[in-house]
């Protein structure tokens, strides 16, 4: 299993119930959920990839299981894990989500391959 599938259900059926457009990509290993043609959130092994405000970036990474997305060897600033004791319960699942919605309409995509 290279992604959490229960928590995939949990993030589609939130999307699902707020009625918001969606597409599931496998990337990284895991599943990233693409809204308007961005990478907005997604899952590596039972962790969060949240896409937010780079603004908020100090902020957020104080929250109970946020941690730094370090891929490269260095912190991407603007994306965040956040381990399972973060999201356990949907309230707080449904918290990371909604900041990725946020910043979502302010993100710029990635350039189409052609």
């Amino acid at each position: 299993m290279a992604y959490d599938t229960y928590l995939a259900e949990r993030v589609s059926r939130f999307l699902k119930d707020e009625r918001i457009s969606y597409e599931e990509k496998k990337m990284m290993g895991g599943l990233c959920y693409m809204i308007d043609d961005k990478m907005c959130v997604g899952i590596v092994k039972n962790t969060l990839m949240a896409r937010i405000n780079p603004e908020r970036y100090e902020e957020l990474l104080t929250k109970p299981g946020a941690k730094e997305m370090n891929f490269t060897g260095r912190p991407m600033k603007g994306y965040i894990f956040i381990e399972p004791e973060g999201i356990d319960l949907d309230r707080d699942l449904e918290y990371w989500v909604r900041q990725c919605l946020e910043f979502n309409p302010l993100a710029k995509s990635s350039k189409k391959k052609k």
